[in-house]
């Protein structure tokens, strides 16, 4: 994955959760001690020491990877990691060394790795009962499901569990199109919507997508600030959906999905008021609003529980998985009971969908965020970061934009910024170099050259610091 290997980013150190917990450190004195600094920036203190591992090497397992495992899996830099434990915002190779983890797994892991409580939510479940399906009753899955009810606007009241957000954006499609009586469904350049037979058509970034038939899905141009040609003008890239609608199909589609801000796509936010626009011409048109709340959900954005309330619109159908879960194979669909209702035509099922495992981990994910106050944490956090951010812009032109919100954030590397020429090279050796300072970022856009910072929630102003600093000194070495 070529567009894969390019940029990485900066994030350290230690969770201090708003009440306070055993793995907390003090904020703003870290960025205090390393301001200026000459040497490296150092990870922050962490109490914790990872057990001994006496496993296989890094080697073997990669030897073992290649010859057991499909082709197409990739890995990060140019000797991969051995990633033995975790520990809140950190992980640790195989030698004990710590790394701040700035990607959460792929925004995965949201209260943090290994977090107590999620954990004995899983462990005493397990004691019980792992599996038994719907056709039985448990209180698990209706507990869980009526939690994440409560947490949606509107008449969004109706949850269908999955096991991963491929999964959830493709019962969303299926709902649409049952819904309405269209086929055609409408998605974003740029867009990332899974990787299944059938929302490999939602995606648009061709590093994604097979070539096989996509059927009856248009995408129409992204309403990205930086780099679409309307700039932030909403209007404009609403016009297009209509123009779409109206030269591209019989006039009538089935759906909308949309991210609100794009993860695999370079964190890339829509123009402000989009959505309310495009919702509005979409339903006009016989269609439902679907939100792809996969990575920007749970309060990760901060200002808000969910990324579609950034926008002011309630959708039909929301998707969700990743941080649903902590690292759980956990996704959901939560729609109106009126789209709902379709699915009785047949008998919809998901075996593993709902596990009273994964249903009480996932209960427990809900309750840690509120109680830890996860949300303004994000948006506290999130702010201080892009504020360093957008300085650390100003001191070096490489860096040709800092977008996003709370911790969600993005930082697109080019060679010119009039142009915005996409530094690939010079990402590719950061992306390198900022793990060898402990930093473990993402990256993304369709040129790899965008760092996605999108680290656990329980990420504090200290590791904001050190993500910055380091990769202040790292782009200084260039």
């Amino acid at each position: 994955m070529a567009t894969m290997r390019a940029l990485l980013k900066k994030t350290v150190a230690i969770a201090k959760p708003s009440n306070s917990r055993p793995y907390a450190s003090s904020i703003g004195t870290y960025a205090a001690a390393t301001a200026n600094a000459v040497e490296p920036p150092q990870l922050p203190p962490f109490d914790y020491q990872p057990r001994p591992y006496h496993g296989p090497s890094a080697d073997e397992v990669l030897a073992k990877r290649k010859k057991y495992l499909g082709p197409s899996l990739f890995y990060y830099y140019q000797k991969p990691l051995n990633i033995v434990e975790g520990k809140m915002q950190y992980l640790f190779d195989d030698s004990g060394r710590r790394y701040l983890d700035a990607f959460a797994g792929i925004v995965t892991v949201s209260c943090g790795h290994c977090h107590p409580q999620v954990l004995n939510a899983i462990t005493e479940q397990n004691k019980l009962l792992q599996h038994a399906t719907t056709i039985y009753l448990h209180h698990a899955i209706a507990d869980f499901a009526e939690a994440l009810a409560q947490k949606m606007p509107g008449n969004l009241k109706v949850v269908y569990f999955v096991n991963s957000g491929s999964e959830a954006n493709e019962l969303a499609m299926m709902m649409a199109r049952l819904y309405t009586g269209n086929l055609g469904m409408i998605s974003l350049r740029n867009a990332y919507h899974g990787g299944s037979s059938s929302t490999i058509g939602l995606t648009a970034l061709n590093t994604w997508k097979y070539p096989i038939p996509e059927g009856e899905i248009h995408h129409v141009m992204n309403p990205d600030p930086y780099r679409g040609i309307f700039g932030p003008d909403a209007k404009s890239y609403a016009k297009d959906v209509q123009d779409h609608i109206d030269y591209g199909t019989s006039g009538r589609v089935a759906g909308f999905i949309a991210e609100t801000i794009q993860g695999v796509g370079g964190a890339v936010e829509l123009a402000p008021g989009y959505l309310n626009l495009v919702y509005d011409i979409v339903r006009k048109s016989g269609g439902v609003c679907i939100a792809d709340e996969v990575q920007t959900g749970f309060g990760r954005t901060g200002s808000h529980y969910w990324g579609f309330e950034t926008q002011g619109v309630i959708p039909d159908i929301v998707t969700m998985a990743k941080g649903i879960g902590n690292g759980l194979p956990l996704g959901a669909v939560v729609t109106t009971p009126e789209i709902a209702s379709v699915m009785n035509q047949k008998i919809q099922f998901n075996t593993f969908g709902g596990n009273p495992v994964c249903s009480a981990g996932g209960l427990a994910v809900l309750r840690v965020l509120d109680q830890e106050k996860r949300q303004a944490h994000c948006a506290d956090v999130g702010s201080h970061m892009l504020e360093r951010l957008r300085s650390l812009m100003q001191k070096h032109e490489i860096i040709g934009d800092v977008r996003g919100r709370g911790l969600m954030v993005g930082v697109e590397l080019v060679t010119d910024r009039k142009e915005k020429t996409p530094a690939k090279s010079e990402t590719a050796v950061l992306f390198e170099k900022l793990r060898e300072l402990g930093v473990l970022v993402g990256k993304g856009g369709l040129h790899g050259n965008v760092f996605r910072i999108k680290p656990p929630m329980c990420f504090t102003k200290d590791d904001a610091d050190f993500v910055v600093d380091a990769l202040d000194y790292a782009i200084s070495k260039l």
